[in-house]
This record gives structure tokens, C-alpha cells and sequence, in this order.
């Protein structure tokens, strides 16, 4: 029996030597397993730049010019000499009226010419002859003022005539309808045959000047005070002449585009919109943009200096819809901040408070840290 407990006493002094041991070297690999547990984040360092501001609004295409084509004179349309919808230039002949009741007008003013002519020179030759009788008291004073009288109103009628004369050939000109502008041409409204007169309620055809075009943008007021405010305060900062360069997209899926400049705000606001209308001149070479599209137009509102950006990738949002950002500090642990973000240039964030220049946000790793954890950070570029 004394043999036993002896075999029991050394078998319990044994396992409690091997569970010592154990805690022992648990207690000496701890820290080694909490420095494993120190996990690697990517981060990146915010820097303050300039940034160049867009805003993207509506807009919708409207013509250069436009001009509606109708006759100066009162005649039969003889001939059409345009393809409908091609492209014309100015003082190019789009119609012939009919021009033989204007050659008769413009032969009898030429012959009016020539009768007036005749006239002032037999006036004009008695009239000189006059002032010499007069001198040598050959006639009497009323004679010379008769003579007189009968050369200016030769030479008033000469005038007269030439009048007539240049109406005439303007009227014969006028025969030959001719494009005002140059641009793309509609349809003929009227066919040969039709008879034409001067200030008739329906035009011709309607000429459209494409190359360039503008565009009418609408912008919110307050989007519109609120630039203002920025530019006051100089965050924002615009061109001498305060132009802005404007760039024109068609569709959500199109690859065209096209630049400009505005040209000008309005100066009263829509009482429906409440919205202020601008207007932006584009270059058209190719007429893709036609009157009456609907468009998309990014607008440079100005340089904003000294930003901040943080990437999209490191802001999240709590329950509460506020944006979130984890940020690493001076002693390597995660901090979480509270942003004000303004708007999206590209994949970054405009953020207006809580971070600064020299912050480290995280980027990478976001789903495994959690506020004051230490971690290592590793630069993303």
C-alpha cells in the first residue's frame, strides 16, 4: 500500500514538472505571437494641390444663325438652283424670278438717263450763253434767271433718273435669289411657278449656320452663388476674362465631344426653374450637333487651391450616412475621423474638414481594423 502511494506521489510530480514547463514557454511565445498579430495596411499620404473644377450640367443646342429666305420683288419663281439640304455659302443664287419686267424698267431708265442728259446740256449751253448777255446787259435779268432756273431743274432731273436707274438694277438684281448666310439649307417651300411678293408671310427656305453652334446651359442658382462666393474668397480661381472653357458630350454612351467657351450668364433668373441660363459657343466642324440636342456640358468653373483629396477608396459611410475615414498616426494605430466631402474629381473625394495635409488614410485593409489596433502601413501608389 505504502509502495502504491509512493508510484501515485512521483507520477503527479512528474506531470506537474511537464505542465510548468509548458506555461513557461506559453508565456515566453506571447509576445512573439502579438507581433504576428500586427497586420500591414496600404495607405496614402494626403498632399494639397490645385485642382481644376468641373461641373457637369444640361444643356441643349441651338443654331449660330438662322435665316429665313424671301423674295425682294414680285414675280413668277422660275427655277430652284439649290439640292435641298445641302450646304450653301453667302451670296450664293438659291432662286431665279422671273426678270423680264425688270430688264423693261431697267431699259427705260437708261433711256430716262439719256433724255435727262440731253436736256441739261441744252439747258446748261443756254445758261452759259445767259450769263455772258447779262454781263453786256444783252438780256434782261429775268431772262437770266429763267435760264438759270431751267439748268438746275435739268440737272434735278438727271438726278432723278440716275435714282431710277439704280433702282432698277436693283430690282433686276433682286430677281436672282441669293443666300444671306452661309450654312445648311432646308426644303424649298414653294415650287416653279408660284408667284412671289415682297413681304410675304412664308419664306422661301431657311438657311442654318451649324459651324459653330451654341448651346443653352442651365444653372441652379445656388450652385451659381455658391462659385461666386468661392471665387470672392479666392478658393477658386478663373481666367482673366472669366470664360470659361466649356466641353460638350452627346449621350451617356458617346465618345464625341467638342470644346468652347462661355460666352455670357443671364441676368435674370426663371421664375419656374430658378435656374440662370448660359451660353456657350462650340466649335461644329463636323455638324454632328445639330439645333434642338439635348447635351451634356462640363463646365470649368475654376482652379480650387490648395485641396484636399482623399481616395474614394478609403471613405465609407456609417449607419448614419457620414462619411468615415481610418487614418494611421504618429505612433502607428488607427484613428477614425469624421469628413466633410464636397464633390468627386475622378476616383478622390474633395474633402472640406477632418483631414490635412501629411495624414495617412487607409486604403487597404479597411475590413480588418478597427479604432486604436496597431498596425504596419505600407505606401500605395
Amino acid at each position: 500500500m505504502q509502495q502504491r502511494f509512493r508510484k501515485l506521489l512521483f507520477v503527479s510530480v512528474i506531470a506537474t514538472s511537464i505542465l510548468l514547463a509548458s506555461c513557461g514557454d506559453a508565456g515566453q511565445s506571447a509576445p512573439d505571437a502579438m507581433q504576428q498579430q500586427v497586420m500591414t495596411v496600404g495607405v496614402v499620404t494626403i498632399k494639397a494641390q490645385n485642382v481644376d473644377l468641373t461641373t457637369t450640367l444640361p444643356g441643349r443646342a441651338s443654331a449660330f444663325r438662322v435665316a429665313e429666305v424671301r423674295p425682294q420683288v414680285t414675280g413668277i419663281l422660275e427655277k430652284r438652283l439649290f439640292d435641298e439640304g445641302s450646304m450653301v455659302t453667302a451670296g450664293q443664287q438659291l432662286y431665279q424670278i422671273d426678270a423680264a419686267m425688270y430688264e423693261a424698267e431697267l431699259a427705260s431708265a437708261q433711256a430716262e438717263i439719256a433724255r435727262a442728259n440731253a436736256v441739261l446740256k441744252s439747258t446748261k449751253s443756254r445758261f452759259e450763253r445767259s450769263k455772258e448777255l447779262l454781263a453786256d446787259n444783252a438780256i434782261s435779268q429775268q431772262d437770266f434767271d429763267e435760264a438759270e432756273a431751267s439748268y438746275l431743274q435739268a440737272e434735278a432731273q438727271l438726278k432723278v433718273a440716275q435714282a431710277n436707274l439704280a433702282r432698277a438694277e436693283l430690282n433686276l438684281e433682286y430677281t436672282k435669289v441669293k443666300a444671306p448666310i452661309s450654312g445648311q439649307i432646308g426644303r424649298s417651300q414653294l415650287t416653279e411657278g408660284a408667284l412671289l411678293s415682297v413681304g410675304q408671310a412664308q419664306p422661301l427656305t431657311t438657311i442654318t449656320q451649324l459651324d459653330p453652334i451654341y448651346v443653352d446651359i442651365s444653372q441652379s442658382t445656388s450652385d451659381y452663388l455658391r462659385l461666386q462666393q468661392l471665387i470672392a474668397t479666392g478658393q477658386i480661381v478663373t481666367d482673366a476674362n472669366n470664360r470659361a472653357q466649356v466641353t460638350v458630350r452627346l449621350g451617356e454612351d458617346s465618345d464625341f465631344s467638342t470644346t468652347g467657351e462661355l460666352l455670357f450668364n443671364e441676368v435674370t433668373v426663371d421664375p419656374q426653374t430658378s435656374a440662370i441660363t448660359l451660353r456657350a459657343r462650340l466649335a461644329n466642324p463636323d455638324h454632328i450637333v445639330l439645333p434642338g440636342m439635348f447635351v451634356r456640358a462640363e463646365v470649368a468653373t475654376g482652379s480650387l487651391q490648395n485641396a484636399i483629396l482623399a481616395p474614394q477608396a478609403g471613405v465609407t459611410r456609417d449607419p448614419r450616412g457620414r462619411a468615415i475615414a481610418f487614418v494611421v498616426d504618429k505612433d502607428n494605430k488607427i484613428q477614425q475621423r469624421y469628413l466633410e466631402v464636397d464633390r468627386t474629381i475622378g476616383s478622390n473625394w474633395i474633402v472640406t474638414s477632418g483631414l490635412a495635409a501629411g495624414d495617412k488614410i487607409v486604403v487597404e485593409g479597411l475590413q480588418k481594423i478597427q479604432p486604436g489596433m496597431p498596425v504596419k502601413t505600407e505606401e500605395v501608389k
